[in-house]
């Protein structure tokens, strides 16, 4: 069977293609461990690494605050490579759906960094953003930047709703959306 007969079943004449559903779900999840882990990424190369603002636990020794960073390193790219296997996988299958991608990657990332910011920046006391100056202007930032992606992912997730119930009438091969 060629990946074409897979993809797609007749609906009665040759050649004809029977309507397909979007694979919603799936496609916000790619975008969430996405975007999940793009932020964490940025997070930890960027305030981590070159900046050296902070540690991802500081708490502790240095040594530990290393260790911490790996672990955190880590995470982000098992994100990654979870979120880059599924849209290889929904390519395969000829489900890819850009823009519930898109707008998982938007959820993922703001609510990672709201999390961040406001479970273990204030909550949790992990580390802060910086040391030894006026934390509020920081803390303004990086939360409204979390609450701007959040509402921007949710809105763009939410507007493939109405679409996922729809049968797709594309013929398998045609641009994805």
């Amino acid at each position: 069977m060629t990946q074409r007969d897979a993809t797609t079943r007749p609906a009665g004449g040759a050649g004809a293609t029977a309507p397909r559903r979007p694979e919603r779900g799936r496609n916000l999840l790619a975008g969430a461990l996405l975007g999940l882990g793009a932020v964490a990424m940025i997070d930890e190369v960027v305030f981590h690494q070159i900046l050296h603002w902070h540690h991802f636990y500081d708490r502790s020794t240095t040594g530990a605050g290393l260790v911490s960073d790996g672990l955190f390193h880590a995470f982000s790219w098992f994100a990654t490579v979870a979120g880059f296997y599924l849209v290889v996988m929904l390519v395969r299958h000829r489900r890819l759906w850009m823009r519930a991608v898109w707008g998982g990657f938007l959820t993922g990332a703001g609510v990672f960094q709201l999390y961040d910011g406001l479970v273990q920046h204030k909550l949790m006391g992990l580390h802060q953003i910086r040391y030894d100056v006026d934390l509020l202007p920081y803390d303004l930032t990086w939360n409204i930047v979390a609450v701007v992606l959040l509402v921007a992912g949710v809105a763009l997730s939410a507007s493939t709703y109405r679409d996922a119930g729809q049968p797709e009438t594309r013929q398998a091969g045609s641009e994805q959306r």
